[in-house]
Order: C-alpha cells, then structure tokens, then sequence
C-alpha cells in the first residue's frame, strides 16, 4: 500500500551512480524470473512470449541485462544516457531502462497484434519500476518519445527488436 500510494512521475534527478545492488534489485523488480521451475517472472506475459528484453543505458556503457544470469553485458563503453530520450533530464539518471521486445518470440500474428501485446506487455514492466522506485524513494517516468531509429543501431538491435520505451530512474533532486 505503501508503495502504491507513494507511486508518481519523477523527472529530476541528480547525476549519481545506483549500487549494483540497487540495480540487480530494479531490474528483478521490473521483469526477474520469480518462480524458476517454471521461468515465470515478476510481470505477466501474453501468451507466456515472454518477448522482452532490456537494455540499460548508464553513465559508463550501454548495457543488456541477461535475466537468466542476473548480468549485464557491455555492449558499448561511453555515457549515451542523454541520447536515448528527446527531453534534458534522461541525461542525468542513474540509468535509463530501455524496453524491447523481440516479436520473433511472438509468434504468428499480426504485427499489430504483436504491437498491442507487447504495449501491454511492457506497461505491466514499467509498473513494477515504478513501484520499486516508489519503495526506494527513486524518480522515474515512462518515456514514449524515444530516438528509437539512433537507439536501435546503437543497441545493434535486429529486424525482429521493437524499442517499445524507455524509463529513466534515478534519486530524485533535494527540494
């Protein structure tokens, strides 16, 4: 209840580095695999796709999360925070979550059914950052203006990924 009622957007952060462990909490927060025997994780999924990945821009790389090992893997060293949303404030967050999903993992249907289920798929992930912030006394805020086109080839995404949003987290200014 309390993380509910603390829930809202926050878009003013102050340049400041999250612990790893902070970080590891986040992402399984946002979308870990909560029961093992089954991979079922901490978000629902359409049809169990299980479509998404994400990607983490942080002042030192771009980053992808591997859930399966709890890992980030390094996919470019340099700090591309402020490139990934069109607003000044996603530059100074501790990180910027960046959702994608990958509709080869979705099946046959149609590419607008793949973008509903994956919008939804992706709302119910954004929703857990922002209770997991709101537990943390983080800010964070769903971006739906992203550079998709420049973020794509900069993740090296394939035909088949879809930058679906990305969400910036980090502690919020002192007022």
């Amino acid at each position: 209840m309390d993380a509910l009622s603390e829930r809202h957007s926050g878009r003013e952060f102050v340049d400041s580095a999250m612990s790893d462990q902070q970080m590891s909490n986040l992402l399984w927060a946002a979308y870990g695999v909560n029961r093992a025997e089954s991979e079922k994780r901490t978000a629902p999924s359409a049809r169990n796709m299980q479509e998404f990945d994400i990607y983490l821009a942080l002042k030192k790389g771009l980053y992808r999360w591997n859930s399966e090992n709890n890992q980030l893997e390094l996919l470019k060293a340099g700090d591309f925070r402020g490139r990934i949303g069109r607003q000044t404030f996603v530059a100074s967050a501790s990180l910027v979550l960046i959702f994608v999903a990958d509709y080869s993992r979705m099946g046959k249907m149609e590419e607008a059914s793949k973008d509903f289920y994956s919008a939804a798929d992706c709302g119910y992930i954004s929703q857990n950052v922002y209770l997991f912030a709101a537990s943390e006394n983080l800010n964070t805020v769903v971006l739906g203006s992203v550079e998709r086109e420049s973020v794509a080839m900069l993740l090296g995404l394939k035909s088949s990924q879809k930058i679906v949003f990305a969400q910036p987290v980090g502690f919020a200014k002192s007022e």
